[in-house]
């Protein structure tokens, strides 16, 4: 049997077609990742990451600032502002010589390497594989606002009886010590993310790290003079109220922009912190209402801070569902860390930042564990999906950086101490820091 030329031209093609075919899908998937083009820097993924760094900066400074500042007395309300203004400096510098690198490059599973000391090696057009469609410099910008706002959060545990000096050196020793190589764990190629520990945006890395820091600078500290027997008062609530919705607002880009994307998941992230936010708060100021018979401005802006700490890692992981139910259990929680267990364990965390920070960032972590829906995102399965281990996992994160980080800074604290101190002098601690540590006083 015989064919013409167009005959025998379509029975090549059909036997193309058919070879084609028969290929396996695993062949024609490595085919089609061989011949597709690495990944873009995307203008738009870009724009909201460069928003969000804004936005995780604002949360220090002013937002920060202005919440402890207006919880402390007048006489330190301009040392404390100053603490976050400072530490802001201080961390940038850090972040640029060598933090980043420790937390971000490949190293061992416990810190990383130097390759990116002093920034070498950034172009314009380099990327990182967690962040490929944004500039590295955008998304080293964006860590680096996370590690400003750690160290800041600690200065609420010491407020109104820490040197500024010996602070300074807490905070660069801590940072460099403690916060870059639990980043490194949870997000840099860790041990504790190759284990499986689901922190989206920073419940163990930032809160639990910052709460167990202050708990142990209030206890190697001590309480402040006075304290349970003078008036310690916020001085202007409204400040604090101002900072509060700062924090609010500017953790949109600390947990909606750890999505690295302007996408669905950022959405979700968005999305879940307003709602976790939110039933905290209530959650705050309802019980307190209940035991003490009114609903306060500091309490219902502290639960609202709790609610932000508790959704952190959970914000890409969890439903509307989980969000409702992480902040509630995160405001009562956190009142309580905030009030009878300070008081049962009798130590001054000035502000809160224990209760708060370090009780809210272990809430949200476990839950974590309970509430991540497949459906939400692939990378976490929770209690509630029938994985009852990530739960496990999820304590194990939070065992490994509470003991690391307690033992840490209590060596930190303890070496400071010895070589220039801690603490100002009694008349020092009366008389205000704002006027004897930076001669400057509120009119």
């Amino acid at each position: 049997m015989t064919f013409n030329r167009p005959a025998r031209a379509g029975l090549m093609a059909a036997a193309g077609l058919l070879c084609l075919i028969g290929l396996s899908d695993g062949a024609l998937a490595q085919a089609a990742a061989a011949a597709a083009p690495p990944p873009k820097i995307d203008s738009g993924d870009t724009a909201w990451m460069l928003t969000s760094t804004a936005l995780v900066l604002m949360m220090t400074i002013p937002g920060l600032a202005l919440f402890y500042g207006g919880m402390v007395r007048k006489k330190n309300v301009l040392a404390t502002v100053m603490q976050s203004f400072a530490i802001t400096c201080l961390m940038t510098v850090l972040w640029m010589v060598i933090g980043y690198s420790w937390a971000f490059s490949e190293g061992s599973s416990f810190i990383g390497g130097a390759s990116r000391f002093m920034l070498m090696g950034m172009g314009v057009d380099s990327t990182v594989g967690a962040a490929a469609t944004i500039p590295e410099s955008v998304f080293m910008c964006f860590q680096m606002t996370f590690a400003i706002i750690t160290p800041a959060l600690i200065c609420g545990a010491f407020a109104d009886r820490m040197k500024f000096s010996a602070m300074m050196w807490f905070m660069g020793l801590w940072s460099l010590l403690v916060y870059s190589p639990v980043a490194h764990w949870v997000w840099g190629g860790g041990f504790l993310g190759g284990l499986g520990v689901l922190d989206f945006a920073g419940g163990t890395v930032v809160h639990i790290n910052a709460g167990v820091a202050g708990l142990v600078c209030a206890l190697v500290l001590g309480k402040r003079k006075g304290y349970g027997t003078e008036n310690m008062a916020p001085h202007n609530l409204v400040l604090t109220v101002i900072g509060a919705a700062l924090l609010w607002v500017g953790w949109f880009g600390f947990n909606a922009g750890s999505a690295v994307s302007a996408g669905g998941q950022a959405g979700m992230a968005m999305a879940v912190t307003q709602i976790a936010t939110a039933a905290a708060a209530l959650a705050w100021m309802f019980v307190e209402w209940a035991l003490r018979g009114k609903p306060s401005v500091l309490g219902i802006c502290s639960g609202a801070v709790a609610g932000l700490v508790a959704i952190t890692p959970a914000s890409g992981f969890v439903d509307p569902t989980g969000a409702l139910a992480i902040g509630i259990l995160a405001g009562i929680g956190c009142y309580w860390g905030a009030t009878s267990l300070k008081h049962m364990m009798r130590y001054d965390d000035s502000l809160d930042a224990f209760g708060v920070h370090g009780v809210g960032g272990i809430i949200g972590a476990i839950l974590t564990g309970v509430f991540a829906r497949t459906a939400i995102n692939k990378a976490g399965t929770g209690l509630i999906d029938g994985n009852a281990h990530q739960v496990v996992v999820q304590v194990y994160g939070v065992l490994a950086t509470v003991v690391y980080d307690a033992i840490v800074t209590l060596i930190i604290l303890l070496v400071i101490k010895a070589v220039i101190g801690l603490r100002v002098s009694e008349e020092q601690e009366r008389e205000g820091l704002d006027i004897t540590q930076h001669g400057e006083v509120v009119q």
